[in-house]
């Protein structure tokens, strides 16, 4: 008997996927059956350890990291646009593995509505985007995705908060999209002085696109706290200090954080610098 395509399985099978490019495509799919209501309900899976990757980009510690150059000559810019879609690339994993992992009621601590399903499959459609995107300008700069290394550090926060639900949405959208709602910014403004205004438009349509993302992030984390019975804001600082390797540092981008409903009172009174 051919066990029922899912969507908790169509996640797992956009991670096992080693090629960036069939991730993309995948999660495409993905999506259209969902719309057209093809699969059989969220279903439940377990998602792998590590998700696929490509032979190339070579995986680096972060430490291991060659110094980024200035935006403002060709190989900064072609630097910078790598660098953003290896992030991408891993928040595609990340939203399908929400989707997996969290698919046993088990496993998230409380039982999730379907609309939690259909926010992470935009969030998943949207980082999908942003791949194929900058994919596509770093081939107009002559360069591909692969062509220099990348740092293996921003899965290990996947592995840290797998076994809590609220950790994840702490520490992903909450903390690593919301930090790039405040680099971002001026990342737009170098490649536009740079002359690249294609790349800038690029960065801008990620930049409004992740302010959904953190919106998403913060409004589930509230309702698995309210399920729970726990304060989200000291819950929330209590978990960053757990589970996030870094510190929250100043300055923040105050503007697209409000657009987030992501207020202040959470993130400030554990701000650095």
């Amino acid at each position: 008997m051919t066990a029922p395509d899912t969507l908790a399985g169509r996640a797992v099978g956009v991670l096992a996927e080693p090629d960036p490019m069939g991730k993309v495509r995948l999660t495409r799919d993905a999506i259209d059956a969902w719309t057209n209501g093809d699969l059989a309900g969220v279903g439940r899976a377990d998602p792998p350890d590590r998700p696929g990757r490509p032979p190339r980009p070579e995986l680096l510690r972060p430490a291991e990291m060659p110094r980024r150059r200035k935006a403002g000559s060709l190989a900064g810019r072609i630097a910078l646009l790598h660098a953003l879609a290896h992030i991408e690339l891993n928040a595609i994993d990340l939203s399908w593995d929400v989707i997996a992992r969290f698919s046993a009621p088990e496993r998230a601590g409380t039982p999730l509505p379907e609309a939690f399903f259909t926010d992470w499959l935009k969030v998943a459609s949207e980082e999908a985007k942003h791949f194929a995107m900058l994919s596509e300008r770093l081939v107009a700069l002559g360069a591909a995705y692969g062509d220099l290394p990348a740092h293996d550090g921003l899965w290990q926060c996947s592995t840290d908060t797998a076994h809590d639900l609220a950790a994840r949405l702490a520490v992903v959208p909450m903390v690593l999209e919301a930090r790039g709602l405040d680099v971002t910014p001026a990342m737009i403004e170098s490649l536009t002085k740079a002359g690249d205004p294609e790349s800038a438009a690029a960065l801008q349509t990620i930049h409004d696109d992740e302010i959904g993302h953190v919106a998403i992030g913060k409004n589930w984390f509230e309702h698995v706290c309210v399920q729970r019975g726990d304060e989200p804001i000291p819950t929330w600082q209590g978990l960053v200090k757990t589970y996030f390797r870094g510190e929250l540092k100043r300055p923040f981008n105050r503007l697209s954080r409000d657009k987030a409903g992501f207020h202040s009172a959470f993130y400030e009174p554990i701000a650095v610098g």
